[in-house]
């Protein structure tokens, strides 16, 4: 917040900004900790029905988290996946799962995530709750997370944080509709899609 001593001066700032099109950015939340997710040791998996069975899949993630260790309440979090580095272990399903069918890369390049609220519900277990926009559609998702500590990074000095998370989700939902059923005998793909997260960070020095 701003001091009321100090609030001419912002006024007049603000408005000079405003009028130049820039925007003002918030000031820190006290006790902050930035972290950068490390894309080498992170991925996003995910298991989804094929006729009576499970494929499971993977994608690299990248992003960014802000955490408050004395109130993890206040903590934050912005993930990108990149939808053209799937990989299931299959050259020609990733190159379907890439194209207009599924995840039609070439329009859609991107997947976000942004958290609008974390909640702890106990310790070290946070539900984070946001907007997830997959396929050109945005949807609120709720990721369930577990909290592992921080600890020495590969480094003299760094330190990193671990994470791990889990959702699910309706991919019709994201208008991902090819092949789509509820039913295990109709020689479909499910519509139900398992994500769980394997997060490392390393906090910003």
């Amino acid at each position: 917040m701003i001091s009321g001593r100090r609030a001419p001066m912002f006024s007049a700032m603000a408005l000079v900004l405003a009028l130049s099109g820039a925007a003002v950015q918030a000031a820190p939340m006290p006790g902050a900790e930035t972290y950068t997710i490390d894309g080498d040791h992170s991925e996003a998996t995910f298991r989804i029905r094929h006729l009576i069975t499970k494929v499971t899949g993977k994608v690299p993630v990248k992003g960014t988290i802000v955490m408050v260790p004395a109130d993890l309440a206040k903590s934050s979090v912005e993930v990108v996946i990149d939808p053209a580095a799937i990989s299931t272990g299959v050259d020609a399903r990733d190159k379907d799962l890439r194209s207009a069918r599924f995840f039609d890369v070439a329009t859609f390049p991107s997947i976000t995530f942004k958290s609008s609220s974390v909640a702890v519900v106990a310790k070290d277990k946070l539900k984070v709750t946001g907007p997830l926009t997959l396929h050109g559609v945005t949807r609120t998702v709720v990721i369930a997370v577990d909290f592992n500590g921080t600890g020495q990074g590969p480094k003299p000095g760094t330190v990193v944080a671990g994470f791990d998370g889990s959702a699910s989700l309706d991919r019709t939902d994201f208008g991902i509709k090819t092949l789509a059923s509820d039913l295990l005998d109709s020689g479909m793909v499910g519509k139900e899609v398992t994500i769980n997260l394997s997060i490392e960070a390393d906090k910003v020095q």
